[in-house]
């Protein structure tokens, strides 16, 4: 995967949108099930009237059902396909797109730009309300109800237990070959004038189910099945436990993704790709900054 277009071809950075809920994640897949990827590159390949898949570039694959408001994606086109419809191409886009996705700016991206290996971090949130009436109907495909009163306090405590560089592996399903050491830089809990709980998720990068676990061991913690500090040994153990629960999907969105410098976006894509130790563990492990979802 190149940081740099062809020669004869321009990168262009998308910034999107869209409501995951009649989403089957993501990514394109075989059998004609309904993904992000597949609604944008196929129209694309409509309004620029092309004979040619291209193909998108992505900064956090989410899975089937999670929201998405600051998305970025890429993709490589012809120098003379972006020339002749530059101008309209947005708003094409905008005619062409179903209603649940909306890309908002295309522009040519800065030298060195991957939308997956450049970013520095992934910023979500996770949503959830304990009201014993449930959730606003207005607000129930983005929101998670907990039939439990929540102490946010002690889901602070517990949370900040777990920031920090760590192995996940006890909050992520494996996948053959990827790592599941991530940076947790930021998670806390607060509660809403309306009454809504939200998680504010950020890291480097999540492996698979990572933060929808997370969020699943801190309700426990919140509605007082589990104490402040277990998450923690949780994570220490190393190993999948069969009490975190991994929430449902539409209470999360990727809110997101975070770049650095211009200058600096095609080391930081370098570094991504490197090989990631922990301290004190010490030994190699392939991969370090996928996008992987949630």
């Amino acid at each position: 995967m190149s940081d740099e277009a062809a020669p004869g071809w321009v990168r262009l950075r998308l910034d999107l949108s869209y409501d995951g809920k009649d989403f089957s994640g993501w990514a394109r897949q075989a059998g004609g099930r309904r993904t992000v990827q597949a609604e944008i590159e196929d129209a694309l390949r409509t309004v620029t009237r092309s004979t040619r898949t291209y193909e998108l570039t992505v900064a956090g694959r989410t899975d089937a059902g999670v929201h998405a408001r600051g998305q970025v994606a890429h993709v490589d086109v012809p120098d003379e396909v972006w020339a002749e419809h530059e101008e309209r191409l947005l708003r094409r886009l905008a005619g062409r797109l179903p209603h649940d996705v909306r890309i908002w700016r295309v522009a040519p991206a800065p030298a060195g730009f991957n939308a997956r290996f450049s970013a520095v971090w992934r910023r979500y949130a996770y949503r959830v309300t304990d009201h014993p009436g449930g959730v606003d109907p207005l607000l129930r495909r983005h929101v998670l109800w907990h039939d439990w009163p929540l102490d946010v306090a002690a889901m602070n405590e517990a949370a900040g237990r777990l920031v920090g560089e760590h192995d996940f592996a006890a909050y992520c399903k494996r996948r053959e070959g990827a790592t599941t050491i991530r940076t947790l830089q930021r998670f806390d809990w607060e509660r809403g004038a309306d009454g809504v709980v939200t998680a504010t998720v950020r890291a480097d990068a999540f492996c698979h189910n990572m933060v929808r676990s997370l969020v699943g061991a801190l309700l426990f913690v919140g509605d007082g099945h589990r104490p402040a500090d277990w998450p923690a040994k949780v994570l220490a153990a190393g190993v999948r436990d069969s009490a975190v629960h991994v929430v449902r999907p539409h209470g999360l969105t990727l809110e997101e993704v975070g770049y650095p410098a211009d200058e600096l976006l095609a080391a930081r894509s370098r570094e991504a790709r490197n090989k990631r130790t922990l301290p004190v563990v010490g030994a190699d492990v392939p991969g370090g900054g996928g996008g992987g979802c949630c």
